[in-house]
């Protein structure tokens, strides 16, 4: 890492941050973002470290992200990670919670901070949350560009690992949060970041390779009380090659619906990896727990553990990218591979799951 002071490359995609009003609502405003910066003293301040911005054209409603996109933000690190010391992908939120988990799979080994924020309100508005996480980011790469390695996401204070992060308020400032893992850090009166929380970045850094994602075909399939077969059926038709279920409590399904699970079993009969996770917030998709999450089991359903859907899914895109048979991605998708998920020998044993290992249950 050079000594001199840090450099911060801004990749500016889109999304509310620079937003300006129309007659169709809020959209991006080519420039808008640059020039409200430039225009604002305290992105001048000495304590912020030097920033280029590159910018997406067109910019983006991050409700239209894809992969290709997600590609061209990994490239455009990638090819100038020699010259800059950080990285900060300004976001729209809706979608942003994927992009850093797909990030954090495509670029790898990964020895400088990637960070992405954005804004639940446009810079440009006098009451906005934008230029407290604008400058906080920046000031937490040029502080710590370093020691900082990784794919993590900035927002109201917070800062968290890039797999383990879901957008949980469309309307509050604090819109991001990490359920299963803590906070790696904090900004209040000073910038605290829990070092033990990030990976160890390799010196001296090298560019990471980047892993195109968007050739496989993978999806998201949310269960829901009273749902028909055939509604699963089309998800996992064919070319899917692996499906995130989102199951209930702590990884359950519809044990009595022997079409539901038939369609599972024909699935991955055909090579479908099916992954199961949890549709409450917080906790560990556990299949040996009750009976019927061991049904979704035996029809070779595997375990997401704590993983987010988000993750899930990027880890999915990834795994398939490096063309594993279907048997390899099972097991490597409940591997901990990006800080995405927590090995099953690191949860606590859940409270009275012996007194419930009883007749009916597992």
């Amino acid at each position: 890492m050079a000594t001199s002071a840090p450099r911060i490359l801004v990749v500016y995609t889109g999304g509310t941050v620079g937003m300006v009003e129309s007659e169709e609502g809020y959209v991006p405003g080519p420039g808008t973002l640059e020039a409200l910066m430039d225009q604002r003293a305290s992105f001048q301040s000495e304590d912020v470290p030097d920033y280029d911005v590159h910018a997406f054209d067109p910019l983006l409603d991050s409700a239209n992200m894809t992969p290709d996109d997600w590609l061209q933000i990994a490239e455009a690190i990638r090819a100038r990670f020699e010259a800059y010391d950080g990285f900060l992908v300004v976001h729209g939120t809706d979608t942003m919670a994927f992009t850093a988990s797909a990030l954090a799979f495509m670029l790898h080994p990964l020895d400088k901070p990637v960070l992405l924020t954005g804004a639940q309100l446009p810079l440009a508005e006098t009451r906005t949350d934008a230029q407290g996480n604008l400058l906080t980011s920046l000031l937490l790469l040029g502080a710590h560009a370093d020691r900082l390695a990784g794919v993590h996401l900035f927002f109201h204070d917070r800062l968290y690992r890039g797999t383990r992060v879901t957008k949980v308020n469309a309307d509050a400032f604090a819109a991001f949060d990490s359920p299963n893992f803590p906070a790696v850090g904090t900004a209040g009166i000073d910038l605290d970041v829990e070092w033990n929380r990030v990976p160890a970045p390799h010196r001296p850094p090298r560019p990471p390779a980047v892993t195109e994602m968007g050739e496989a075909t993978v999806s998201a399939f949310r269960l829901f009380p009273g749902l028909d077969a055939a509604s699963l059926e089309n998800v996992l038709a064919p070319p899917v090659q692996g499906v995130v279920l989102e199951c209930f409590g702590a990884g359950n399904a519809p044990a009595k619906n022997e079409a539901f699970l038939e369609v599972l079993r024909e699935a991955t009969d055909r090579g479908v990896v099916i992954v199961a996770v949890t549709q409450p917030l917080r906790g560990t998709a556990d299949l040996d727990l009750y009976a019927t999450g061991q049904a979704l089991a035996d029809a070779g359903a595997v375990s997401g553990y704590d993983m987010t859907t988000e993750a899930a899914l990027a880890k999915l895109y990834y795994l398939f990218e490096q063309n594993h048979a279907p048997g390899e991605v099972r097991r490597l998708v409940q591997n901990n591979l990006r800080g995405e998920l927590t090995p099953p020998e690191e949860v606590p044993p859940a409270l009275g799951r012996a007194r419930r290992r009883v007749a009916g249950y597992r």
